[in-house]
């Protein structure tokens, strides 16, 4: 993977930032984001975070040190300084003596420490990226990476590829419990390292500088595609010019559209995104396909935009057809509920069960949404892991996480509290 940096640009943001040097390091690290969100198989989406240590005034005129971190809602393609909220790092270090605290009052307890109270809440991995001692943190979900962390035994290739030159952090769910992981993993095998392998998760960069950092998450993404390259499992290409101006023009997708609009959520906002393309027709292709996407999803954040499996149908399919197909999904769905949300810690509220991907064989997939945007995300990122499944089952077996991990993630509190709100207003 290339490296975008370009020194005029680079000093020429300097230059713009003034000769304030708190605004110097801002500027370079919404630089680097940005160059790391064009590469859509670094982040699609809002995927991935990035952050920078440097130092601020308070009230009082004494000079501390600060961390501005990715801000909720924010995507690394178009970040800019408001959406990298700071906040006074001494207090965040000092929640590594916090045995735990739950993912709410985490949120809380991030605010409280802004400096701007009008910003963006910050990342849920903030803390994981002020545990770090480096001053530039960048964190990715590349496809390569993600073909390799969803392998069962994933510590091990990545050990081979990598050497010691990362740390190795197996799955924990992103928030508090991961920070403190990801923390005492780095204390304990930390010295030495510039970044870290997360299991069914990515891959964290660190360095001294904006530059460093960012061509170390490149300089990793690259060693992986290597990797399944040598092993004749190299990515297939992003492909352009798939999308579909006018999806109702394939009967199947029309019959689809007619059977989703049956039910309430989709009377009256329905959007589809068809998708073909090569390596979209040998996914479709592939022998098992049922049983391989209901495995689960590439990355954890992708479940809350895609649900944990698409529902599958025929290029031939009917009315009558897609509407039995996502009757049998929503009765799954509500099964998948059902077992799941009894181990939670807290009571939790069933979304709806309706499938956000739906793919066809002999045509394509179908992102599914309430509006064109969130059909095109949805059709993104199934179209992604469409490339990173067969390159994961090209080295060996696509393995995400499990159900009741991805049921976690799914639900997690601060999604639910989310769906409150909503329903409050």
């Amino acid at each position: 993977m290339k490296s975008l940096w370009d020194d005029k640009e680079a000093e020429r943001l300097r230059k713009a930032a003034g000769d304030d040097p708190a605004a110097q390091d801002l500027a370079m690290r919404v630089y680097t984001s940005r160059l790391i969100g064009q590469e859509a198989d670094l982040v699609l989406h809002g995927g991935g975070n990035t952050s920078v240590k440097t130092r601020r005034r308070d009230e009082a005129g004494v000079e501390r040190d600060v961390i501005h971190v990715k801000g909720s809602g924010w995507d690394l393609a178009t970040i800019e300084g408001p959406g990298l909220p700071a906040m006074w790092l001494e207090p965040l270090l000092q929640a590594r003596s916090t045995a735990t605290m739950a993912d709410e009052e985490m949120v809380s307890f991030l605010r409280r420490e802004m400096l701007d109270q009008s910003g963006p809440n910050p990342s849920v991995e903030a803390l994981l990226h002020a545990f770090l001692p480096a001053k530039f943190v960048d964190h990715t979900h590349s496809c390569a990476a993600l073909a390799i962390a969803n392998q069962p035994n994933a510590a091990e290739i990545a050990r081979e590829i990598f050497g010691d030159e990362l740390c190795l952090v197996p799955y924990v769910m992103p928030g508090f419990k991961l920070s403190h992981a990801a923390d005492q993993i780095f204390s304990q095998d930390g010295a030495g390292t510039s970044g870290q392998f997360l299991v069914n998760h990515g891959l964290f960069s660190f360095g001294e500088d904006a530059r460093t950092s960012y061509e170390r998450i490149l300089r990793y993404t690259t060693m992986c595609e290597e990797y399944l390259t040598a092993k004749g499992a190299g990515l297939m290409p992003e492909e352009a010019g798939t999308v579909q101006d006018d999806p109702d023009a394939h009967a199947a997708v029309a019959a689809l559209r007619e059977a989703l609009g049956e039910w309430e959520i989709f009377a009256d906002d329905l959007a589809l995104d068809l998708r073909c393309g090569e390596a979209t027709s040998r996914f479709l292709a592939l022998d098992g396909l049922a049983e391989i996407t209901a495995r689960g999803t590439a990355t954890p954040d992708h479940v809350i935009r895609i649900k944990p499996r698409p529902v599958i149908g025929e290029a031939a399919y009917g009315v009558q057809e897609w509407r039995d197909a996502i009757q049998s999904f929503a009765a799954w769905y509500a099964d998948y509920f059902n077992r799941n949300a009894p181990l939670a810690e807290e009571p939790k509220t069933m979304l709806d069960p309706l499938p956000r991907v739906a793919l066809i064989r002999g045509l394509g997939i179908v992102g599914i949404g309430r509006s064109a945007k969130e059909a095109r995300v949805a059709a993104d990122l199934a179209e992604q892991t469409a490339r990173i499944v067969l390159s994961a089952e090209g080295i060996g077996r696509f393995t995400p996480l499990n159900e009741r991990d991805l049921f976690d993630m799914e639900y997690w509190s601060l999604e639910q509290a989310k769906l409150k709100q909503v329903k409050k207003t």
